[in-house]
């Protein structure tokens, strides 16, 4: 699939021994499945999903998650890794995707980022902002204010 002078180029070599990290991006239902498939089986290795949706073991409808035909036994980390009543945000994924990479990187030169949370994708490759803790007493006001108030 990838001509070999580009498939070269991906590959970390003894003057730049850095991992790569290939992120693949865009809207929903527009091949990234498919490509980043076929592009992790022709590098040998893995793919991180990056779109907020994904995570949830609950949304399926709507999500154009993959199924275990479609990912063609490469493993894929975070579908499905989360159910929808745990808080899950940009932050704690840019964390979690973080430490799977460092694992990754130990065993593989090259690494396949998708999805098309650019948000979720951006919290990895170049961090977020550093905010303010939420107080716990305000998120419990807001949720009893959704509760009471839809």
């Amino acid at each position: 699939m990838l001509p070999p002078e580009l498939l070269a180029q991906l590959t970390p070599t003894a003057a730049d021994p850095r991992p790569v990290l290939l992120a693949l991006a865009g809207p929903t239902a527009v091949g990234k499945t498919a490509l980043s498939v076929a592009l992790a089986q022709q590098l040998g290795t893995e793919i991180l999903s990056a779109d907020s949706r994904q995570f949830f073991r609950e949304l399926s409808i709507g999500t154009a998650k993959p199924t275990p035909a479609e990912m063609q036994g490469v493993p894929h980390h975070f579908i499905d890794s989360h159910s929808i009543t745990q808080e899950y945000s940009a932050g704690r994924f840019a964390a979690d995707a973080r430490a799977v990479l460092d694992q990754l990187f130990q065993r593989l030169p090259v690494v396949i980022l998708t999805g098309g949370s650019g948000l979720y994708l951006q919290a990895v490759t170049d961090g977020l902002d550093e905010l303010p803790a939420v107080d716990p007493a305000v998120r419990q006001r807001l949720q009893l204010e959704l509760q009471t108030l839809g």
